[in-house]
């Protein structure tokens, strides 16, 4: 079992950047593929992008390709998400995910087995 804490979320003009972080517990991080999503004012979470167990493999939602990029560091049990460019529609709160398949890069939610609690990320305009 893991479990996730996200940080990293705020306020922020659009066109700046941020960065979130997901840290998670136990001794097992590099045994599960990573995801994050994002869930905006009344709208359904959606998937923001995902990374297999070594984070060599990613991929990304076309509405963040080239703009955010997906991260990890498995000897300090950490996912990131690098968000530059931010645009007001990225307005959400931001959630990072686990997965028990290493190498699955799934982008449902079912895909997913453990979840952080969220990070607010508000992009003004």
């Amino acid at each position: 079992q893991v479990q996730l804490v996200e940080s990293g979320g705020g306020l922020v003009q659009a066109g700046g950047s941020l960065r979130l972080s997901c840290a998670a517990s136990g001794r097992t991080f590099s045994s599960y593929a990573m995801g994050w999503f994002r869930q905006a004012p009344g709208k359904e979470r959606e998937f923001v992008a995902a990374m297999d167990w070594s984070g060599g493999s990613t991929f990304y939602a076309d509405s963040v390709k080239g703009r955010f990029t997906i991260s990890r560091d498995n000897a300090k049990n950490t996912a990131s998400l690098q968000m530059n460019s931010l645009k007001p529609d990225d307005t959400a709160v931001y959630y990072c995910a686990a997965s028990r398949l290493r190498f699955s890069m799934a982008i449902t939610e079912r895909g997913y087995d453990y979840w952080g609690q969220g990070t607010q990320v508000t992009v003004s305009s």
